[in-house]
């Protein structure tokens, strides 16, 4: 949602859109995930102007390979006094959160290293202790901001640590390098998650600091399980390439998410990338969590899944069908098995089952309603009747189809469901599903034979 949401906000004002890959937490990274994230991007038509792999006049846009550039501000602000080193031990440091624990108070760093000697602090370096870099909080007050969501939001300056700007290994903290590069790259505005709220005042403090003028900032509220509970991976999909394996359409999921966060003033429910960035605005940005609703999101990727073009939407749930392990080398079959699909389905990850009577050999029925129907004493004569009517067809088409169901109906006087119902039953192994045509072109005669046969053996 961050993403597009920066993403609506800088087409909507006329602005660039700007991919920087903040990778400076190297327990974090992952081999391959940035790659993943500009693929995902641009599946999504969230097309950066500047980045990684697009260039731009401001780069590198990879953090590690901005290394000197954090290093050099660092020094910057130890020379003015705005920052520290810190010699601290982890255990320590623990040791210290458990105190102030116990104590009933809020842990935190407690500036154990803030204002020693000089020459004590020199003495460290010489000796090569590990060493962080930490920032200078203020000790009283208060830091306010106006928050372009929220309003102003206050922060009791006591609360706040003093946070560690260049770690032990040399990579900047988030907090260092995101105000730098904001900076240095001219960035206007930041539109990021509310986890991230509570470090405003740290990175106002920088931007003092630094004598910069800070980039205006709105903070997007979380998305919500049904629970009200924070979404997160332990719960469900939360990762864009988790939705477009089980095949959801970018244009349901940028409709889907848009609409989490941001309220069109209207009961529309359906808009294209392109209708998002004219109607944005960031005042009907919700300041309150919005509940992830699948239901919502599949019910949206059906519609969208029922407008593609005919040949894409063919390609679409081929696609899935192939990776159910479908064999999908007749092409003209493949059209009519998704022609007969595609109404019954909202995600590709549907199209197998909703496909399988056509690569079955055996009829299998479950619905006790089905069973039933099969049972009504005229069930079995309108089956007996087909197949003398089939095994007399030269070619089973939609015409030679109609007709004989036309006179099995003036022969014995049956007519409306209890005739029609059998027959799509004995095809289809449920009441309801795909138009019987395409069952049968998608069949042939010699299967739809064999499944009215086995109706007649097994069910009837």
């Amino acid at each position: 949602m961050t993403a597009l949401f920066n993403y609506l906000y800088a087409r909507s004002q006329g602005g660039k859109f700007v991919l920087r890959l903040e990778d400076t937490d190297r327990n974090r990274f992952v081999e391959g995930a940035a790659e993943q994230l500009m693929s995902s991007l641009k599946w999504a038509g969230l097309e950066y102007d500047e980045g990684p792999d697009a260039g731009g006049d401001f780069g590198p846009y990879v953090q590690s390979e901005r290394l000197e550039i954090y290093r050099a501000h660092v020094e910057k602000l130890l020379a003015s006094g705005d920052a520290y080193y810190c010699f601290c031990t982890p255990e320590e440091l623990d040791a210290m959160r458990e105190r102030m624990t116990a104590a009933g108070q809020t842990p935190k760093y407690d500036g154990t290293w803030r204002d020693r000697p000089a020459a004590e602090v020199q003495a460290q370096l010489d000796a090569g202790v590990p060493h962080v870099v930490r920032l200078k909080m203020p000790l009283h007050g208060e830091t306010s901001f106006k928050d372009m969501i929220r309003g102003v939001v206050s922060f009791q300056n006591e609360m706040m640590d003093d946070q560690v700007l260049l770690k032990s290994d040399g990579f900047p903290t988030y907090h260092l390098a995101v105000v730098v590069d904001d900076h240095q790259m001219g960035i206007t505005h930041i539109i990021r998650g509310e986890e991230w709220l509570a470090s405003v005042p740290k990175h106002l403090r920088l931007y003092e600091a630094f004598g910069w003028e800070p980039p205006k900032m709105a903070h997007l509220s979380l998305l919500l399980n049904p629970d009200r509970s924070k979404l997160s991976k332990r719960q469900g999909d939360v990762a864009v390439e988790d939705y477009m394996a089980k095949g959801y359409l970018a244009a349901a999921l940028v409709n889907f998410v848009a609409l989490l966060g941001w309220n069109p003033g209207t009961e529309e429910e359906i808009f294209s990338l392109e209708e998002l960035v004219d109607r944005f605005e960031m005042e009907r940005v919700s300041k309150s969590g919005a509940v992830f609703d699948i239901d919502k999101l599949k019910w949206m990727n059906g519609h969208y899944l029922r407008e593609l073009p005919e040949d894409a939407r063919i390609k679409f749930i081929t696609s899935f069908l192939e990776k159910a392990g479908a064999d999908i080398s007749d092409a003209d079959r493949n059209k009519i098995i998704a022609e007969a699909v595609y109404k019954r389905i909202d995600t590709g990850e549907d199209a197998y089952n909703a496909a399988r009577i056509f690569y079955n050999d055996e009829l299998t029925i479950e619905e006790e309603e089905a069973m039933a129907v099969l049972k009504e004493q005229t069930a079995g004569p309108v089956l007996e009747a087909f197949l003398t009517k089939l095994d007399n067809m030269e070619e089973l088409n939609m015409d030679t189809f109609k007709g004989a169901m036309k006179e099995i109906q003036q022969e014995s006087g049956i007519k409306g469901q209890p005739l029609w119902k059998p027959v799509r039953i004995a095809m289809t192994g449920e009441i309801s599903g795909p138009d019987l045509p395409l069952v049968m072109a998608g069949f042939g005669k010699a299967k739809v034979r064999s499944f009215i046969q086995q109706a007649l053996e097994k069910y009837v």
